[in-house]
């Protein structure tokens, strides 16, 4: 089996941000966490920079209020003269021009509402070290971290490894997934400051089966239909895979326990929470199969498709394209047949850097 190399960033020109409503009604019921966080993290002595880092930002819009808050409530500790600073981080190629539009142009924005707070940006994968070591006071990962450094192999039943039916293709995802999963705390382990705080919010497996599996599957369909009427070739669909996985409770505990712990990092907190369908109420108001899967598929357009792209034989901007727009049609199309709530999980977590002393 065959590594496919890294994910691409996400949709770029602002397609991200205009179709990001699932992630960002989400992200809220980790809000306390954070709150929380925000409220407990040791601060700099004698008045020093105080630094937040975001991890995997993609273009923005999804960090307003999860920054504006952060900043809110270490203002009120630090007083009005310490500097904050708060660093975006995501891969090089990632729409950065879209993100610094949001963070100056959005009258929601934390700039615009505390001038001692500075918004710069790193570029680099967060499963290696980004930051300075001790540089990062509190951290935050939203909607990130489900995804791997790398497809370790292809998939040949389908786009999505925990979808396929040969199990030795879960079980290489699944190991990826424990690598990365380690590589990222360790990382982190080496940027935090002495008890600093990290809330990660991503998707969690409860059992019930992976997120969002009937729009990828639409998406592995409507793929197939491309092959049938000559638009793709079937060694380009063959090669396409979403390097993502949903972990459970005991994957996202594991590199805090036992001999092989990470060392200096503490999980203060683990919940799996049940997270709302943010557009099945659409769906409900006016019976429109078509909208509901258009939303739908928007949603994943903008996270998946710069991957599947990525196997394109002819990458031309005309080439991905036309292949964003078929494979968007197509995928609303098979979608729209089933209309259903999707349900989903979310893991909330809250993670220490020793140092700290007790929660």
């Amino acid at each position: 089996m065959s590594d496919l190399g890294a994910p691409a960033a996400m949709e770029g020109d602002g397609a991200y941000n205009r179709n990001s409503q699932v992630q960002a009604q989400a992200l809220r019921g980790a809000l306390d966490l954070w709150r929380a966080a925000a409220g407990a993290v040791p601060l700099p002595s004698g008045g020093g920079p105080v630094t937040i880092a975001d991890f995997g930002a993609a273009a923005g819009r999804n960090s307003l209020e999860p920054m504006g808050l952060a900043v809110s409530r270490l203002r009120r500790r630090l007083g009005p003269q310490v500097p904050l600073s708060i660093v975006h981080v995501d891969v090089p190629g990632n729409d950065f021009t879209a993100l610094f539009e949001t963070l100056r142009g959005d009258p929601q924005s934390y700039l615009a509402h505390d001038p001692l707070t500075f918004a710069l940006a790193a570029g680099g994968s967060f499963f290696g070290p980004v930051l300075p070591p001790a540089s990062v006071t509190l951290g935050w990962s939203s909607w990130a971290v489900h995804w791997l450094s790398r497809a370790p192999c292809g998939v040949p039943d389908h786009i999505l490894a925990e979808l396929s039916g040969d199990a030795a293709v879960r079980a290489a995802f699944a190991e990826q997934a424990a690598q990365d999963w380690r590589s990222f705390l360790e990382s982190r382990a080496g940027e935090l400051q002495a008890g600093g705080r990290l809330v990660v919010m991503t998707i969690a497996d409860t059992g019930e089966g992976p997120a969002y599996a009937p729009i990828l599957t639409a998406i592995r369909d409507a793929l197939e239909d491309l092959v049938a009427r000559g638009d793709l070739a079937r060694a380009e669909v063959d090669a396409m895979v979403v390097p993502t996985v949903t972990r459970d409770a005991p994957a996202y505990a594991a590199p805090f326990t036992g001999p092989d712990a990470v060392p200096g990092l503490r999980l203060l907190t683990l919940e799996i929470r049940a997270g709302d369908d943010a557009i099945w109420p659409l769906y409900q108001r006016e019976g429109d199969a078509l909208a509901w899967a258009a939303h739908w598929v928007g949603f994943l357009r903008a996270a998946v498709f710069p991957t599947l792209a990525l196997r394109l034989v002819d990458g031309s901007p005309e080439r991905r394209r036309s292949f964003f727009e078929r494979l968007e049609q197509g995928a609303i199309a098979r979608l729209a047949l089933r209309p259903a709530p999707m349900a989903v999980h979310f893991s909330h977590m809250m993670i220490e850097k020793d140092g700290g002393g007790a929660p």
